[in-house]
């Protein structure tokens, strides 16, 4: 279950336990008390509410969970909590910088503004993992900008900031080895400003009646 991150990956780790625990700077001089606790996927509900019913999804593992608080109500306009609002039966989380581990084959896996939190050397390591606890769907978001965070020695908190084309590519390579997952990759460029790509699973390349596969690029 656990994951043999490189010597920078534990390192960033402590550097995101601080920042959890006492707050952080921005590029503006600002000081930001309650690190990670914004509900990102609230943005995102409706799109996610038809995939997530769509997949009959029961089970869901938040990794890289942050503060998100899936029992509050108010996540809809009705009232619901986040578990209400898409039907889930159980809800697990995953954040290393909050001691949290909650880890365990589910339906979903979400990953919301996190794998560019990640240091490149341990990138693919942390998408076997998430691939690993999926059992029919994998959803990512993965911010590709700088953000305003810095991690306490003053580096941008975004460390690994790459196109959406790359993500892709290397989120594509892993997925030839879990042809059950069915994956849906959100790449943010900017502020509420993401592009993604069609929902893919390797199955369907090897059910594919011919040897030419081409990438569905963006939707």
């Amino acid at each position: 279950m656990s994951i043999n991150y490189s010597t920078k990956g534990l390192e960033l780790i402590e550097l995101y336990k601080q920042m959890a625990q006492q707050g952080y700077e921005t590029r503006d001089g600002a000081h930001i008390e309650n690190a990670f606790s914004d509900f990102e996927l609230q943005h995102y509900r409706i799109q996610l509410k038809t995939i997530i019913s769509f997949f009959e999804t029961k089970s869901l593992l938040d990794y890289g969970s942050g503060g998100s608080n899936w029992n509050l109500k108010g996540f809809h306009d009705n009232g619901q909590s986040a578990k209400e609002y898409f039907n889930l039966e159980t809800v697990k989380k995953y954040d290393p910088a909050r001691g949290l581990d909650e880890r365990s084959k589910v339906d979903a896996v979400i990953c919301f503004d996190v794998l560019e939190h990640i240091h490149i050397l341990d990138v693919c390591k942390v998408i076997r993992d998430l691939f690993d606890h999926a059992g029919k769907l994998l959803v990512i978001n993965v911010a590709c900008y700088s953000a305003a965070a810095l991690l306490p020695n003053g580096e941008n908190a975004h460390i690994t900031v790459r196109q959406p084309l790359w993500w892709k590519g290397v989120v594509d390579t892993i997925s030839i080895d879990y042809p059950d997952v069915f994956v849906y990759l959100m790449c943010s460029v900017g502020w509420r400003n993401t592009q993604s790509f069609s929902i893919w699973s390797s199955q369907e390349w090897r059910e594919h009646a011919g040897f030419e596969v081409k990438d569905s690029f963006y939707e």
